[in-house]
C-alpha cells in the first residue's frame, strides 16, 4: 500500500486511484450493494470514499485488497465493515486477518516456555483448521477451543514453574496431580487436557499419551430452579412491557413458549405463520400475548428497515444490513437476563401444574425423555411448593 496516506484526519489526501476504469466498476458496484442491502445514504457514502482511498493506496492496481488495510481505516473515522461487505460480494477482498481465536490463543501462551509453546501451537492449529491427514479431525468451534485451553492451562502454568520445558516431559502422575478431585471441574480440566495430548499423539509430537485410562468423570447436572420473585420475574414482567419492541418480543416468547438463545436467533420470518411458529421439526402455536407482542415487533422491523434482505425475525443495526444473524450475547443484552433462566421457570411452572407429565412438557417444549425429567425431578422443591 502507498505510506504516503496514514489515514488519519487532516492528513495529506491520498492520490487518485490509477485504474479509473476499475474505480468506476467498483463505485458502481458498491452503489449496487447499498441499494440492494437498504443502506442509509451515510453509510453509502462513506463506503465509496473508502473505496476511492483503497484504490489511492494501492501498489498495484486491480489487485485484491486486504482486509487489514480496509479495517485501518478505522483510525480515520471510517467504518470498514460495509466496504468487507462489497469487496467480498464482488471477489475483490483479500482476508489476511488473523482470527480473533488465534490472537487470543497467543496471548495465553505468550508465557509458557520453548517447546511446550509451539507443541500447543501445534494442538491449536489441528483444532482451528482440522485435518484431512490421518488421524483425521473435524476442525472445532473458537468457543470450544478457549473453553479446553482455559481449563488446561492451570495445569500447563504449573508444569512450567515446575521446570517442566516441553509436554514429552509430562508423566500420568503429572496429570492425576493435576486434576481436580471431582465434579464439573476435574472433567473439565480433564477434557482440555486430554485433547492436548490425543492430538500431540496423534501428530506424533509426544511418545505417550499420559491421560490414557485416566478417568475424569462427567460435569455435574445444575439443577433447574424457578425464578425469585425479586431478583427474576419483575424483571420478566417489566421487559414483557419494555417499550423496546424486540426486548418485549424475545420475553414474550421464551416466558411462554420456553425458547432458547439459539431458536430466537436462528428464527426466520419463513418461520412465522401469523398465529404459529416452525421450529425445530415442530409446530409452536403461539399464546395470544405472544402474538400481540411478536406483531409490534414485526411492524417495527418493517418500519425502521423497510428494504432490509436479512431473513431474520430478530436484527438489529448491524445485522439488518447484511443477511447474518444477531448474537447470543446481544439476544441476553436485549432481554436484560440470561433466557436459559426465563426458560428454566417456564418448563418448571410446567411441570409442577401437570403434576410432573413428562409427555407433555416433551411436547410443549421439544424436550427429550431425559430433558424433561430433570424439571419432574424438581417439583418437590420448596420453591415450587405452592403455599397452602
Amino acid at each position: 500500500m502507498n505510506p504516503e496516506w496514514d489515514f488519519k484526519r487532516g492528513s495529506t489526501s491520498p492520490a487518485e486511484p490509477r485504474d479509473q476504469v476499475l474505480a468506476t466498476a467498483l463505485l458502481e458496484a458498491a452503489e449496487e450493494h447499498a441499494t440492494r442491502y437498504g443502506w442509509s445514504r451515510t453509510r453509502k457514502v462513506e463506503a465509496r470514499t473508502a473505496i476511492r482511498i483503497l484504490l489511492g493506496l494501492q501498489d498495484t492496481p486491480g489487485a485484491p485488497i486486504k482486509a487489514s488495510d480496509i479495517m485501518n481505516l478505522a483510525r480515520a473515522g471510517i467504518a470498514g465493515q460495509p466496504v468487507i461487505d462489497i469487496l467480498k460480494r464482488i471477489g475483490m477482498l483479500e482476508e489476511d486477518r488473523e482470527p480473533s481465536v488465534t490472537r487470543w490463543f497467543h496471548e495465553k501462551v505468550a508465557a509458557l516456555p520453548e517447546p511446550m509453546a509451539s507443541e500447543l501451537h501445534i494442538w491449536m492449529t489441528v483444532m482451528r483448521d482440522g485435518s484431512d491427514t490421518p488421524p483425521r479431525r473435524r476442525l472445532r468451534s473458537p468457543v470450544t477451543i478457549r473453553f479446553q485451553l482455559n481449563h488446561a492451562l492451570p495445569a500447563l502454568t504449573k508444569w512450567a514453574d515446575e521446570g517442566h520445558t516441553s509436554l514429552r516431559e509430562i508423566a500420568r502422575a503429572d496429570v492425576l496431580a493435576a486434576l481436580p478431585d471431582g465434579g464439573t471441574p476435574r472433567s473439565a480440566v480433564g477434557q482440555g487436557l486430554r485433547s492436548i495430548f490425543t492430538i500431540l499423539k496423534g501428530r506424533k509430537v509426544i511418545f505417550t499419551n499420559p491421560t490414557a485410562r485416566i478417568r475424569t468423570g462427567r460435569p455435574e447436572e445444575r439443577q433447574p430452579l424457578p425464578l425469585g420473585e425479586a431478583d427474576g420475574l419483575a424483571a420478566v414482567r417489566e421487559a414483557l412491557s419494555s417499550p423496546d419492541p424486540a426486548r418485549a418480543a424475545m420475553t414474550a416468547l421464551v416466558a411462554f413458549h420456553a425458547l432458547r438463545n439459539h431458536h430466537l436467533r436462528n428464527l426466520m420470518l419463513v418461520d412465522v405463520d401469523r398465529v404459529r411458529l416452525n421450529l425445530d421439526n415442530r409446530t409452536v402455536v403461539l399464546a395470544n400475548p405472544v402474538r400481540k407482542l411478536l406483531t409490534q415487533w414485526l411492524n417495527y422491523r418493517a418500519t425502521r428497515w423497510p428494504k432490509t434482505l436479512n431473513p431474520y425475525v430478530f436484527v438489529n443495526p448491524y445485522t439488518a444490513v447484511r443477511t447474518c444473524k444477531v448474537s447470543s450475547p446481544y439476544i441476553n443484552q436485549t432481554v436484560g437476563m440470561r433466557v436459559q433462566d426465563i426458560r428454566e421457570d417456564r418448563i418448571l411452572h410446567e411441570a409442577q401444574a401437570t403434576g410432573g407429565d413428562v409427555r407433555r412438557l416433551c411436547d410443549l417444549f421439544g424436550l427429550s425423555i431425559p430433558g424433561a425429567q430433570r424439571y419432574t425431578d424438581t417439583i418437590e422443591h420448596p420453591d415450587l411448593k405452592q403455599e397452602t
